[in-house]
């Protein structure tokens, strides 16, 4: 059973994108943002830094602070405003997958 906070019910022929989050290999599909990506595949996008509490980054417009995500590499992303991109390698702080 997919645990997902967001269903896909339209566009579902554009190209697959491989990317991976929290070690786990995943696909989205191409033009997703990263939000998108990782939430069609889990219930968060990470873990508040502060309580541990799971955050979603709903705010979809850049302004509430609450959507980035790491990458492997330490780089932080703004999910809702960057693409996905083939082989991105992400990690969302939560200690257990979404």
């Amino acid at each position: 059973m997919n645990r997902a906070i967001l269903k896909r019910v339209a566009e579902t022929g554009r190209p697959t994108v491989r990317f991976v989050l929290d070690g786990r290999p995943l696909t989205a599909l191409a033009g997703d943002t990263v939000l998108t990506a990782v939430l069609t595949q889990g219930m968060q996008l990470r873990a508040s830094e502060f309580s541990g509490e799971p955050r979603a980054g709903f705010c979809l417009m850049g302004a509430c602070q609450d959507c980035w995500i790491a990458t492997e590499s330490g780089e932080r992303l703004r999910a809702c405003g960057t693409f996905i991109e083939e082989g991105m390698r992400l990690v969302s702080g939560a200690g257990v997958h979404p």
